[in-house]
């Protein structure tokens, strides 16, 4: 059931990015561009590089696809949850940085000057925006007193964590943003550099990877709903609606933003994520040490 809502809300997301795309070049439609474009790859013939090391380039690929499905797996729906480990919020964090390992692979994998600059710009961003992104994720853990997202959500009781940990969330939002080579992060697939990771993939090899950039937003925003947004608390609705209700609110904001904001350098989003949010997060966190210290 968790995969299954995670594929709905990734075509959501590729659906709304389409009618915004679609609205910005003055054009109608844009609702079936996805399931025509999905269509368009799946009947392509897979291509080739010479010397390619087939393996990598795949789990790459397939890996992205994957890894998603990893992360909602610890995410609460009103009662019911997949897995509830003690560590859910390292869980994680352990899954956004194996998209280290993934992005770059399928840059290696094919062997292709333009591919590997891709995967090795993807790098770049990624010393940015891991570190404030996992000192993000400590706040709520440091609120709640425990690594469980179970326990994330029950501590939220009264007072959601994004009332008072604002930095946090907006920083995890950046990260969520980073994983997913999405919107202002997405130089690892450029026009200058042809595509980059994706100069080299075809058929159902970049249906997958697309499939898991469009998965990863999903996955982040509804993560986020646990982590600062009290989960599935809320009048009227059960549980679990509200946990949607929540996430959608969040992709379609992510979604938005992927139109609005333009592509980052990673040299100068490096000085932004080491001068800016990192400093900014530390000091989140020690505000709300404080606060939980001194029983507040």
């Amino acid at each position: 059931m968790a995969g299954i809502l995670l594929c709905a809300l990734a075509y959501v997301a590729v659906t709304l990015d389409a009618v915004l795309s679609a609205r910005q070049l003055g054009v109608r439609g844009g609702w079936t561009a996805p399931l025509s474009r999905a269509a368009r790859l799946l009947r392509q013939r897979r291509r080739t590089t010479v010397a390619a090391d087939t393996l990598l380039w795949r789990v790459g690929g397939a890996g992205m696809f994957i890894g998603a499905f990893l992360m909602v797996a610890v995410i609460p729906m009103g009662r019911w949850v997949l897995a509830d480990p003690d560590v859910g919020i390292v869980w994680f964090n352990v899954v956004d940085v194996m998209v280290w390992a993934l992005v770059w692979l399928t840059g290696w994998g094919a062997n292709s000057t333009h591919s590997l600059v891709g995967g090795y710009r993807f790098l770049a961003h990624g010393l940015a925006y891991e570190l404030p992104l996992m000192f993000a994720l400590v706040a709520p853990a440091i609120a709640a007193g425990s690594l469980g997202v179970g326990d994330v959500v029950a501590a939220q009781d009264g007072l959601w964590f994004v009332v008072w940990m604002p930095v946090a969330f907006l920083v995890y939002l950046v990260g969520v943003t980073g994983f997913s080579v999405w919107g202002p992060f997405a130089p690892a697939l450029a026009a200058d550099i042809a595509g980059g990771v994706l100069a080299e993939l075809s058929a159902v090899d970049r249906l997958v990877f697309q499939a898991g950039r469009y998965l990863f937003p999903a996955a982040g925003a509804a993560f986020s709903v646990p982590l600062f947004l009290g989960g599935g608390s809320g009048p009227v609705l059960p549980g679990w609606a509200w946990v949607l209700v929540k996430t959608v609110a969040v992709l379609a904001v992510l979604v938005w933003l992927r139109r609005k904001v333009p592509l980052v350098r990673p040299d100068r989003f490096m000085e932004i994520g080491w001068m800016v949010l990192l400093p900014a997060v530390v000091a989140q966190d020690l505000l709300v040490s404080l606060i939980v210290v001194s029983g507040g």
